[in-house]
């Protein structure tokens, strides 16, 4: 792995990485922030003097992490929205009232996330998995561009999962409606999908100041994992080599705020992270640090961007 100076690794903390860091002045959105990695990305941005804006499903769930993050850091712009991912309605009519109060944002987070869960379909009747952890994001980002190129120098985050490995995108059946259903596939499609939109975004915006990441957080216990068994978590225990190295909340956020804030990547973007690092292309079988090249194939990027476009009913001039 290549791209940090600092000496950062897998368990370096989100206040480590921003020690030294002032973000005043900056505005940052971070998604599924009524817990885990989300509020603690919020809370460490916040630290550093940024005004954020959480969202959440829960609204009084969320004010109360809100009112948390004021407490403990001293600054009050920290503002706490409804948004519901798996619902194209909600992620419009959050973008709408966003736009209206803000013309400008530098730090976009696409925290929020289901994993491994039955099959289900969201309001819109995709496939749960890809619909909330994908088409969500791809559709607020999309909506929220204008506000990031406004906003730049800007960044995109996305968080990914090492889970990319397991599926790339099927183009042929996204949403399970030829195959059988497998809960892991279907979350590493997804996750496969954040990566190829930070691809594509970094074309199109990139030129424009808003570069865009994928990242890999690592294994932390989070009420991400609230659909597993048992024997779920022994799957994740083979695919990690039988080495299952877990994480604190506060090293599982790093890589996102690394992503947010790390001077070593000023004007480059389209890359996947992971411990606070740059990865390298592994196709190894059997391998598990690194990125799969599907997941960072230009081509497969332009191809998602257009079959989204498709599923979302609304194309992007960027």
């Amino acid at each position: 792995m290549t791209g940090s100076t600092r000496g950062f690794g897998h368990d370096t903390t989100t206040d480590e990485v921003l020690e030294g860091i002032d973000l005043g002045g900056r505005l940052a959105l971070v998604t599924g922030a009524s817990g885990g990695l989300g509020a603690e990305t919020a809370r460490a941005l916040a630290s550093k003097g940024a005004r954020v804006v959480l969202t959440v499903r829960d609204l009084a769930r969320g004010e109360e992490v809100a009112d948390g993050i004021r407490k403990s850091t001293g600054n009050a712009s920290v503002e706490c929205e409804e948004l519901e991912l798996g619902d194209l309605a909600s992620v419009r009519a959050f973008a709408e009232r966003f736009l209206a109060r803000h013309d400008a944002l530098q730090i976009l987070v696409n925290n929020a996330g289901v994993m491994a869960c039955p099959f289900g379909r969201t309001s819109d009747g995709f496939e749960l998995q890809f619909g909330t952890n994908h088409l969500g994001h791809f559709l607020l980002t999309g909506l929220l561009a204008p506000a990031l190129v406004g906003g730049a120098p800007a960044r995109v985050i996305s968080v990914s999962s090492r889970g990319h490995q397991q599926s790339p995108v099927v183009f042929e059946d996204i949403g399970f409606e030829e195959r059988a259903y497998e809960k892991w596939a279907a979350y590493g499609q997804s996750k496969t999908a954040n990566i190829l939109l930070a691809v594509e975004l970094e074309r199109r915006l990139g030129a424009r100041g808003v570069h865009a990441y994928a990242i890999h957080p690592g294994v932390i216990p989070t009420d991400l994992s609230r659909h597993m068994e048992p024997e779920d978590f022994e799957h994740v225990r083979r695919r990690s080599g039988g080495r299952l190295r877990l994480k604190t909340v506060e090293s599982g956020a790093a890589t996102s705020v690394w992503a947010a804030t790390a001077p070593e990547l000023e004007g480059r973007g389209g890359l996947y992270l992971e411990d606070c690092h740059v990865a390298e292309v592994n196709d190894a079988e059997g391998a598990t640090e690194g990125v799969r090249s599907y997941a960072l194939d230009p081509d497969a990027a332009r191809r998602l961007w257009s079959v989204s476009e498709e599923l979302v009913g609304q194309g992007f001039a960027l």
